[in-house]
């Protein structure tokens, strides 16, 4: 469904002509995920989103001698850094997408996928596709090193049938360190295009659906 996805929510946000917030931004961490692709059929409700330089797999680590070595003390992203997260709003939306990517790269780096299985539901096959690469590097000990977001653009659409609020979110992730990638080492600067579907549940947005893809592809697609 990540294409669908993609096209449906970037063409309804655009026709609607939501104004762009944060652009400009920086400071907020966050990240692609290594693999999100579920193996279902089209018409399934997948994330199917793109692999960012095969990083993270299971099948690429294992480079060292077996030994995982101890977590990255990193302090988890501050859910006051995103401000409006908890309201059921558009802009409570966009916060609460952008919280969302931020746990995943403070995942890759410190082998915690906890806080992120408390911000999909079950349904997002995808979101625990992400949270089971973080389980891989943990194992591993194959921590992502440096990275961080800088906003290009965020927007939000309440008209995406069947979730309460879809969002995209567009970000450039900066150079960063991938051990378990293919050449092991650093990943070059890339825009990025993150789709979110969302619903409002017990109090606080979830992710229901997402896709990625660097944003020439998405634009491409």
């Amino acid at each position: 469904m990540s294409r669908r996805l993609l096209a449906t929510v970037a063409a309804a946000a655009l026709t609607a002509g939501l104004a762009a917030c944060g652009e400009g931004e920086g400071g907020t961490v966050t990240t692609p995920p290594p693999s999100i692709d579920t193996g279902q059929d089209d018409g399934a409700s997948d994330a199917g989103g793109e692999e960012p330089s095969d990083a993270g797999g299971a099948d690429d680590a294992g480079s060292g001698d077996g030994s995982a070595e101890a977590a990255p003390d990193i302090p988890a992203p501050d859910p006051a850094d995103f401000p409006g997260m908890d309201e059921q709003t558009p802009e409570g939306a966009e916060q609460a997408f952008k919280y969302y990517w931020a746990v995943v790269l403070w995942g890759h780096q410190t082998g915690d996928s906890e806080t992120l299985r408390g911000l999909y539901t079950p349904e997002c096959t995808g979101c625990e596709g992400i949270a089971s690469d973080i389980d891989d590097i943990a194992a591993q000990g194959t921590y992502w090193v440096d990275g961080e977001n800088v906003t290009v653009e965020t927007r939000a659409d309440d008209s995406l049938e069947g979730f309460d609020m879809g969002v995209i979110y567009k970000f450039e992730l900066t150079e960063h360190t991938e051990p378990a990638s293919e050449n092991g080492g650093v990943v070059s600067a890339e825009e990025w295009t993150a789709i979110g579907a969302l619903n409002w549940v017990d109090g606080q947005w979830v992710v229901e659906d997402l896709s990625s893809s660097p944003s020439d592809e998405s634009a491409e697609g």
